[in-house]
Order: structure tokens, then C-alpha cells, then sequence
């Protein structure tokens, strides 16, 4: 007994040109189910299970949110029903880790999660059987080839928590720097120094998300191509960096 967006997402991978065997194996689903559901996909009654509350924590949802739009995937248990979500996390930022980590802890009802050490991150993992209803952004393929947007109730708790969605946002995949410029003053050349936010997503409507938000909470932000790379969005304004230091600051 699989849910609606299970059987989507293994008819969507036999739909992009796989076999049968493989996407049963990546899935776990057998093939006979698999061709049972090309052309219908929609459950009986008996098979529609009751969906999950909005997590109770809104707050760690918003900042937990942001990671998964970032460096976050979903995978069903091959054995089961239920679901992994997996944030992958830089062993460079052991604060970021744990914050992720506790995140997780408050927004998966049974209140779990666990680490896997890989080679130079550091995936944080919880078990649930809801997770594609909590975070619907999940499907086949990757994220900057598909359609994102938030559900109502989503942007409901972005609303109420901005500062915590941009922060999980630049945890995933942001960063402060310090850039510098050298001007003449006085005939002298004198080096200046100053702080900087970038953002990097391939998917339009990730950034999207971001800069709407950024402009709810008044931050300027620019578009700027960074080594080759047209994908970035930078907030330099000496007012607005002050913003991002005071609610989100460097990862640590």
C-alpha cells in the first residue's frame, strides 16, 4: 500500500526512460505495481491516508525549511512506507550541524534523528512516513529542474518566521565574506574592508523565495555573476548586512 506521491514519483522515473527493473530497485516498489499504476494513479478510498498536521514547532519548520530547499532530499525506505529526510551539512560547521540537527529533532514527530558521517559532511537524518507532506517541494529530479513554491500553510510560517527561513537558506547554501577594495585618499592607496552575503541556487524559484522575503524584511540585495556563475544574490548595503548579522551572522 503506497501513497499518492510514491507512485507519482516511480511512474515519473519510468516516464523519463528507465526500466522497469531499475526503478524498482531504486524504490524498492515491485514492477508490478509499477505498471499497474501507469495510467492510474489516483488511490481508492481505502488507500488515502489521513494526512499529518502542520508541525507544531513553526518556528524550527521555517529555518529546518530553508535547509531543505537548499541541501535537503527525501528518499522512501526500501523495505517500507515511510521516509528519510537527509540534510547534508559541511563538517567545517559543526554549529551548523547541531542547530540542523535540533531543528529536525522538533519538527519530526517521533522526535528523532541521527547523523551519517560521509566524506566531508555530514548528513542529519529523521524517519517519518509524512515527510513529502510536510515539505511537497519533494519530487523526481532535482530541484532547479522542477517547479518550486510554498503551499499556503508554508508561507504562512515563512511569514511569521522570515529571519528563520533566510537563515536556514545561508546555512545551505550562503555564506558571509569579507570583501576589500583599494581607493587613493590623499594620494596614498588604502585598503577597505567589508562584509558580505552571498546566496547561490541554480533554481530560479528558490531564489525567488529568497529575495521576496529579504524584501518583506527591508534587506537590499543585488543580482552579481561571481567566478563565471550568474546564479548569485548579494546583500553589500552597509545597513542591510547589519540586518543578516544580527539575525542570521557566519556560520560557525
Amino acid at each position: 500500500m503506497y501513497d499518492v506521491s510514491t507512485r507519482k514519483r516511480a511512474v515519473a522515473l519510468v516516464a523519463q526512460g528507465r526500466s522497469l527493473n531499475s526503478v524498482s530497485r531504486e524504490t524498492g516498489i515491485s514492477r508490478a505495481a509499477i505498471r499497474s499504476w501507469r495510467g492510474r494513479l489516483e488511490p481508492l478510498p481505502r488507500m488515502a491516508a489521513p494526512l499529518p498536521d502542520p508541525p507544531a514547532d513553526r518556528m524550527a519548520y521555517s529555518y529546518l525549511l530553508g535547509l531543505y530547499l537548499g541541501d535537503g532530499c527525501i528518499s522512501r525506505h526500501p523495505r517500507g512506507t515511510g521516509h528519510y529526510l537527509r540534510i547534508a551539512c559541511a563538517d567545517a560547521w559543526p554549529g551548523l550541524i547541531d542547530a540542523c540537527e535540533a531543528a529536525l529533532l522538533a519538527v519530526n514527530p517521533a522526535h528523532t534523528a541521527y547523523r551519517v558521517q560521509a566524506a566531508g559532511y555530514v548528513s542529519v537524518v529523521g524517519y517519518y512516513a509524512h515527510w513529502p507532506d510536510l515539505f511537497p517541494q519533494h519530487g523526481p529530479g532535482r530541484k532547479h529542474e522542477r517547479r518550486i513554491s510554498l503551499e499556503p500553510w508554508q508561507q504562512a510560517i515563512v511569514d511569521e518566521h522570515p529571519w528563520q527561513f533566510i537563515r536556514g537558506l545561508i546555512h545551505s547554501d550562503g555564506c558571509r565574506i569579507t570583501n576589500w577594495t583599494e581607493k587613493t585618499v590623499g594620494g596614498a592607496r588604502k585598503r577597505y574592508e567589508y562584509p558580505r552575503y552571498f546566496f547561490t541556487n541554480l533554481s530560479d524559484d528558490i531564489r525567488g523565495l529568497y529575495t521576496d522575503t529579504l524584501d518583506k524584511l527591508g534587506v537590499d540585495w543585488t543580482y552579481c555573476t561571481r567566478n563565471g556563475i550568474p546564479f548569485n544574490i548579494s546583500v553589500a548595503r552597509k545597513a542591510s548586512v547589519a540586518l543578516m548579522d544580527a539575525h542570521v551572522g557566519p556560520k560557525h
